[in-house]
């Protein structure tokens, strides 16, 4: 005798019923809206990340601007080469610390903020999600990853 397959709302095994899947996908079409703004203004997303933290922080050693990003050295390295190449960042080596390297935005780096200042607006208005809503979620998803990050 079979048994019956569960039902959609119980199996556990369905890529509906899968929260990773539905953040992937979320992730993927952030991307796509982000893509097209920020063509604009010649910056892929991992730029504009560690633009945006240039333009809160200022000049800051690589390896803690890879904190706020989350992002290894080995990943960061060719963005800010990029980075620099364009003429939007500077790195410099340490004199205190030859294995230290900061970085900080050129003017030209800081001009460009003035140009991005309208993408938040934008892709708040493509979420469909009012400020409250938006504010909501990012807390909900900072502590998932919080929680997460404590797991493993």
């Amino acid at each position: 005798m079979t048994t019956p397959p569960p039902s959609p709302a119980t199996d556990w095994l369905r890529l509906d019923q899968q929260i990773c899947f539905s953040l992937n996908a979320a992730s993927r079409a952030f991307g796509g809206v982000y893509r097209v703004l920020l063509k604009e203004l010649g910056l892929t997303y991992p730029q504009y990340l560690v633009m945006l933290v240039l333009w809160e922080h200022g000049e800051l050693p690589v390896k803690k601007l890879g904190e706020h990003l989350r992002l290894d050295s080995g990943t960061l390295s060719p963005l800010l080469k990029r980075l620099e190449t364009a003429g939007l960042v500077h790195r410099e080596r340490s004199a205190q610390d030859e294995r230290s390297v900061t970085v900080r935005p050129t003017e030209e780096g800081l001009a460009l903020r003035e140009q991005a200042a309208e993408v938040p607006r934008r892709i708040a208005t493509a979420t469909g999600l009012n400020l409250k809503e938006i504010q909501d979620l990012r807390a909900r998803l900072d502590h998932l990853t919080r929680a997460l990050d404590s797991t493993y």
